[in-house]
């Protein structure tokens, strides 16, 4: 199992784990739950944040189609089998 963790200077965590048959990405949003709307595309998940009338749209690639993608409490999850 590879594991990447990143912080930014607001303390926010991305965490990234690689296993033999499974990618998971695990992110904390300063958000709630209800302002975050994902979809994917193939391989790219397609994240919109609207947080006090600020939109923020982002597209991560994946490293694979099919993902699982909830929201839960503020952290983002994004698991894909390989």
């Amino acid at each position: 199992m590879n594991n990447t963790q990143l912080a930014n200077r607001d303390d926010r965590l991305l965490r990234e784990y690689d296993y033999e048959d499974e990618w998971v990405l695990a992110a904390d949003l300063p958000v709630e739950d209800d302002s975050v709307q994902y979809d994917t595309v193939g391989d790219t998940l397609i994240l919109v944040i609207d947080a006090d009338g600020q939109v923020t749209e982002t597209e991560l690639d994946l490293p694979g189609p099919d993902a699982a993608v909830t929201v839960n409490n503020g952290v983002l999850t994004v698991q894909v089998h390989q």
